[in-house]
């Protein structure tokens, strides 16, 4: 692949408005939920926090921009394989874009940064680590710069997942180029690492804009884990020739499960860290080019993936967080056709989670948060309500009425009356002060005189041992889901403390009643998910063209060696196959055909059609 398309003269012409880019660059008829607001405060010169989902649109809140103000945009991403498929789908656009990292040799570095001197990139995709070489700083002092866009800004806040203290210099670009609107994006961030992102980044006065995290075209569904193996083989079946990553949590399991696949007769690859670095590169290559190939992967892989037709992520072990586990399902159906997660988890998860947090050397107050946002994700698992509804109240957003699309929904859980139960608890925490943790609470639910019990005086309440109709795994159980029902807070900074919440006033008064989940068996929650994702759009004759097309769209991808997607997303060609256009006129009125593609493949798109109306 070229490292740059053929340059065009340095001379700068008109700043152009960003809708008439919108529409005859990226071919898209207009702005979607915030992306306009967040445009025109980038386009404007001010600085930008950005939290979208997954498949968001947050790409285009850069990189049109870049386009509108003077000067090449300059993009810190975290990972090669994301920089260059961006680079290519901006070639795709007919922009000049470009990225520097390890994997260019040194007269491919030296033609870019003569092209960025010039002032001849549009777009520059650059590693936090090279951005902030002496050298590199010194080159971009000389350099007209529109804009500097943080990708995966969540990277900087160590209560991400994903911490990478080499982010934390980024700071610098605030003194450095102070005149250069920032922008920060990132998918998913709860309130701490939000204000680190701020803080650390030193973007005090930049605008947030916080989308919804909801993501209604995946269905999300959560089976206890029993014969995980199976239960992955039943669920695959249903997506015969469709692209999706399946999640462990150790290398051992990656490498059992691709096998056990591969035997199933079903195209799998495995990735992690220890595979050969050229073979890891070649798996991933191989997954981001190919349709109908599935990644089975421990999370050192995703982050930035730019595919756009994974059609499901599945997690054979219990991701860490719940910010881990909506980042890692967020990589299906970013082309915002349907899409399913499924996620297996049993006891044994549990257990070897919370051993790797008290093993992993962290301070006392990080293994705190970390222990809560564990206990935020089992809640979800266990909740009997909308699983949608509780993933994003994890979020601070209110969802008013159940999804339909989760396996909640689809097949409501058994629940018990657990009202009496939840008074107990509620009334345990404010006798206590909402003061202390979950462990306490139930300690003095269950009439255990612990040291700390007796030292508190606590066993003199009225609601000592009156919680025996629990054990102690189920009354875990319902702290966690009146966590997720919002009738219980957690305060971090209180060492974890549970709070009552002012949504909690009418259980404790007993004016209302409280249902929880009861655990349903591994046949009864299989059921949930065997049944495909609905939503199929096209009738008989536009199915037909629509794998006509895709056909055409992997012939000319393997021409130029590149991944499918980059040509066309696969909501492009549903759109052609649905409206059947019949001149190039027409043809540019579908979303993604913009003035470069439709130069480049009109015809070829054209005849596609013609040919099949034929047959």
């Amino acid at each position: 692949m070229d490292i740059l398309r053929p340059l065009r003269p340095a001379a700068q012409p008109a700043t152009p408005h960003p809708e008439t880019v919108l529409r005859t660059v990226f071919g898209l008829p207009g702005f979607r939920g915030q992306q306009a607001a967040v445009v025109e405060r980038v386009v404007a010169g001010g600085d930008a926090i950005v939290l979208m989902p997954t498949g968001g649109g947050k790409s285009l809140c850069y990189q049109l921009p870049s386009l509108c103000r003077p000067g090449v945009g300059i993009v810190i991403s975290p990972l090669i394989a994301l920089m260059r498929n961006q680079v290519a789908a901006m070639h795709q656009l007919g922009l000049n874009a470009a990225a520097l990292n390890s994997s260019l040799s040194g007269p491919e570095r030296a033609k870019v940064r003569a092209s960025l001197r010039a002032g001849q990139l549009d777009l520059l995709y650059v590693a936090p680590e090279r951005l902030m070489m002496p050298d590199f700083l010194e080159m971009l002092d000389e350099t007209q710069i529109a804009l500097f866009a943080i990708d995966e800004a969540h990277c900087v806040s160590q209560w991400g997942h994903d911490f990478r203290p080499e982010y934390l210099q980024l700071a610098e670009l605030a003194r450095r180029f102070p005149r250069v609107p920032r922008i920060a994006l990132t998918a998913t961030a709860d309130m701490q690492s939000r204000e680190d992102i701020r803080r650390r980044l030193c973007l005090d006065n930049a605008e947030l804009f916080l989308a919804s995290f909801d993501r209604p075209n995946i269905r999300y569904a959560v089976v206890p884990k029993a014969a995980p193996q199976r239960q992955l083989l039943s669920f695959l079946r249903a997506h015969p020739g469709e692209s999706g990553i399946v999640y462990c949590l150790s290398r051992a399991t990656v490498e059992q499960t691709a096998a056990f696949l591969k035997a199933s007769g079903i195209n799998a690859l495995p990735y992690h860290a220890k595979l050969d670095p050229e073979l890891r590169s070649k798996h991933q290559d191989a997954f981001l080019a190919e349709e109908g190939l599935i990644l089975v992967a421990t999370v050192a892989f995703g982050m930035g993936i730019d595919k756009p037709d994974v059609r499901f992520v599945v997690h054979l072990d219990l991701p860490g967080s719940l910010e881990a586990f909506y980042q890692e399902t967020g990589r299906a159906g970013r082309d915002g056709m349907p899409a399913e997660t499924l996620l297996l988890y049993g006891m044994q998860d549990l257990v070897f989670r919370r051993q790797m947090i008290e093993q992993s050397g962290s301070p006392p107050d990080v293994k705190r948060v970390e222990r809560a946002k564990l206990d935020a994700l089992l809640g979800v698992c266990e909740t009997a309500s909308c699983r949608r509804q509780a993933i994003l109240a994890h979020f601070g957003e209110t969802m008013a009425q159940p999804c339909g699309n989760c396996d909640t929904c689809l097949t409501p859980a058994e629940t018990w009356d657990a009202t009496t139960a939840a008074r107990k608890a509620l009334s345990a925490i404010l006798r206590t002060g909402q003061s202390f943790g979950t462990g306490h609470l139930v300690d003095l639910l269950l009439g255990v005189k612990t040291d700390k019990i007796t030292r508190f005086n606590h066993d003199q309440l009225p609601t000592f041992g009156v919680g025996t109709e629990l054990d102690r795994k189920g009354w875990g159980s319902l702290f966690r889901q009146l966590i997720v029902r919002g009738l219980i807070e957690v305060n971090h900074d209180a060492f974890g403390a549970l709070c009552m919440a002012a949504a909690a006033e009418p259980v404790l008064r007993g004016q209302e009643q409280v249902h929880l989940r009861r655990e349903r068996s591994p046949r009864a929650a299989n059921a949930a998910v065997k049944k495909k994702t609905g939503g199929e759009m096209l009738d008989a004759a536009a199915s037909a063209l629509y794998e006509t097309l895709r056909a055409e769209r992997a012939r000319l991808a393997r021409e130029q060696g590149v991944p499918a997607y980059i040509i066309f997303h696969d909501t492009t060609l549903a759109a052609i196959a649905a409206m059947r256009p019949a001149t190039l006129e027409a043809l540019g009125e579908i979303p993604g055909m913009g003035r470069t593609k439709l130069d480049r493949y009109g015809a070829t798109v054209l005849a596609a059609i013609t040919l099949a109306g034929k047959t």
